[in-house]
């Protein structure tokens, strides 16, 4: 844990807790050290209040549920009210951001607040637990030491697709792994569009599922995806990595 300096004191300090990403047990993806720290937490910073006291009810928090503060912060948060969420920290409480899933400020809400909270020189405590994005490129055997995560697709076929070709064409040049996902509903559109448009040599991994008990992970060459009948991931949150 950092020391306090003069800059720090009287402040709390922000805690970026994650989220489990599927309902399997929380003691599976969250280690019980991190629940314990964050059990005294009187304030968060949160999406949606349901998905937070959900999740703070599982991990036995000290306050009742009821005498938890929680503000919103989501995508139609105007970066002038930014400010107003730091308040309890300024005076004096630790506060902690939730995700909705997975890790706060990747490919999630929080950047913005977080980078405020560096320029009021506030403490700002990662703390560990499920990222799909990581624990997919770890599992999929694509190069982990130069990747680059893009967030969705264009939802329009031709941009989708000449998107497909440049991060394919950057994976072959720089030999790195791009990373991307999308809304699950769009899920089996994208991968029969990424099988028919990647070269047969590009390898693409499909992660579905990840750290549930239906996970499943599979990296094939698209030659080999298309010698196969797809699989079904429509509607099942899924991540997808190529590497040309």
């Amino acid at each position: 844990m950092q020391s306090c300096t003069s800059s720090t004191l009287g402040k709390g300090k922000l805690y970026l807790i994650p989220i489990p990403i599927s309902s399997r047990e929380l003691d599976w993806v969250i280690p019980s050290a991190v629940q314990t720290s964050i059990a005294d937490i009187s304030h968060f910073i949160v999406e949606h209040p349901k998905t937070a006291r959900q999740f703070l009810k599982q991990i036995n928090t000290v306050l009742p549920l009821q005498a938890i503060d929680l503000q919103i912060m989501d995508e139609h948060t105007a970066f002038r009210d930014l400010e107003t969420l730091l308040h309890p920290i300024l005076a004096g409480y630790d506060v902690g951001l939730l995700s909705e899933a997975g890790c706060p400020a990747i490919a999630d809400p929080g950047a913005e607040l977080v980078r405020m909270a560096h320029q009021k020189k506030i403490i700002v405590i990662p703390l560990v637990g499920p990222s799909s994005i990581l624990l997919a490129l770890m599992a999929s055997g694509l190069n982990g030491q130069c990747f680059a995560f893009n967030g969705y697709l264009p939802t329009d076929k031709h941009e989708r697709e000449e998107k497909i070709r440049k991060l394919e064409r950057i994976s072959i040049d720089q030999k790195q792994t791009q990373i991307f996902i999308e809304a699950p509903y769009r899920n089996q559109k994208v991968f029969e569009h990424l099988v028919t448009t990647c070269q047969a040599d590009t390898e693409l991994c499909i992660a579905s599922h990840l750290t549930s008990i239906e996970e499943w992970i599979v990296t094939r060459s698209i030659r080999e995806w298309r010698s196969t009948t797809l699989p079904d991931i429509n509607k099942i949150p899924t991540i997808f990595l190529l590497q040309g």
